[in-house]
């Protein structure tokens, strides 16, 4: 049985061959996983990104209040030594990502800490502390 493939209507039958072939293969792009997690103290974002450095990572709070992540990654894998060697393949690897995230109003963004560790980037983002005013009042003396 050869499976059917399901046209959205949008694009004319005739291309799928053209298009879904062995020759141009779609590229998948991925972007990282994300949690965000909540307690009583603060907010923690964990973002995955394995075999990253903290060197790759640019977390900043913009203009706008907004918590930017940025990822950004470029290596070459080359053999060094010998002079005399000429390369008949060479591999290139470049990895970007930007993700912006909109800080709550009850986050300390003075107190934002990030750290990488076994491939995961942990941003905390302290809650702020409620100030509690101290109410005066007249006790009547019965």
């Amino acid at each position: 049985m050869t499976p059917s493939r399901r046209n959205n209507g949008w694009m004319p039958e005739v291309f799928n061959d053209f298009l879904d072939n062995e020759y141009q293969r779609r590229n998948a792009s991925t972007a990282p996983a994300i949690n965000v997690k909540e307690s009583d103290d603060d907010y923690v974002v964990e973002l995955a990104a394995p075999g990253m450095k903290k060197d790759d990572f640019h977390v900043h709070v913009d203009e706008e209040g907004n918590l930017r992540v940025k990822l950004e990654k470029s290596s070459e894998n080359q053999q060094e030594g010998n002079k005399n060697v000429r390369y008949l393949r060479r591999e290139f690897s470049y990895s970007k990502f930007e993700q912006t995230l909109i800080l709550p109003d009850d986050v300390d963004r003075d107190k934002i800490s990030a750290r990488v560790e076994n491939g995961v980037l942990t941003v905390v983002l302290p809650k702020l502390r409620p100030v509690q005013s101290k109410v005066a009042r007249q006790i009547t003396v019965g």
